[in-house]
């Protein structure tokens, strides 16, 4: 079954003269926040390997982009056939190496050459002449995803860290100055969420300098408080606990015991 199916579908579905009510009365900005639960539902289902489930949250996600398109359709401003014509443009400039007579020798030169692409795009699209550096990195993006990519422009250009050890003396900078803050006994709340966000900017910079993904760890560390947590509402339970009734020191010793039997810390 082709695409085309799927824009039929929606071409129905929008139609003024039998289509569905809820899908006629969407707009672009309306549909925005199940486009995110939708990335972030195909994101889970790569988590946890279903890859049953990842097909069917990626025809989710296929769904939203036909939509898109059917809006914008209605606005005069494109159509799907756009959408996809535009981005087999892009895939196939951005890969000279590919569909051109450029070389490169791996994936790390890749890198550097589709981030000068990217950057020569963003210039031809200027409409003064001149681009920022940080221009173009989406202010809807998760924080940490966001922070990170900040992160990636500016170490472009030199702005960065020479190495780990000085991003991790940045992160004990910033939580002493987080600790001063909070020393005092007339805490100014601006200043502290000031000094939280600086704290938690630099533990995206290290991150990044080690290698990893904010956003997967923090995703990662999310599901095992959660797992810890449900496992050790399940052991007070099996000691006839509830979790309101089980004290401090009670749900401490449970949460150690399941850390002992997992191992991990």
């Amino acid at each position: 079954m082709s695409i085309q199916r799927l824009v039929e579908i929606m071409d129905r579905l929008r139609d003024p003269n039998g289509g569905c009510p809820w899908d006629r009365e969407q707009t672009l900005e309306s549909i925005v926040p199940y486009t995110i639960e939708e990335v972030y539902e195909v994101a889970d289902s790569i988590a946890q390997g279903d890859m049953g489930e990842l097909c069917g949250e990626l025809g989710d996600l296929l769904f939203q982009v036909v939509f898109y398109a059917r809006i914008a359709s209605e606005q005069g401003a494109f159509n799907f056939d756009d959408v996809v014509h535009g981005i087999c443009e892009k895939m196939v400039n951005r890969h000279p190496h590919v569909f051109a007579d450029a070389q490169v020798a791996d994936a790390a030169e890749q890198s550097v050459v589709w981030e000068q692409l990217k950057a020569e795009e963003r210039q031809q699209r200027a409409t003064d002449g001149q681009v920022g550096q940080l221009d173009g990195v989406a202010h809807a993006l998760p924080a940490l995803l966001r922070a990170s990519k900040l992160q990636k422009r500016a170490a472009k250009v030199g702005f960065d860290w020479p190495d780990r050890g000085a991003v991790l003396e940045k992160v004990r900078e910033e939580l002493a100055e987080l600790e001063a803050e909070l020393s005092l006994e007339q805490g100014d709340k601006r200043r502290i969420a000031d000094e939280m966000g600086d704290l938690l900017f630099s533990c995206v910079n290290l991150s990044r300098h080690l290698g990893f993904d904010a956003e997967s760890l923090l995703r990662a560390a999310n599901g095992k408080f959660e797992s810890r947590f449900s496992a050790m509402e399940s052991r007070l339970l099996e000691e006839g606990y509830t979790l309101a009734a089980a004290d401090l020191s009670v749900m401490d010793a449970a949460w150690d015991e399941i850390k002992r039997r997992e191992g991990g810390v």
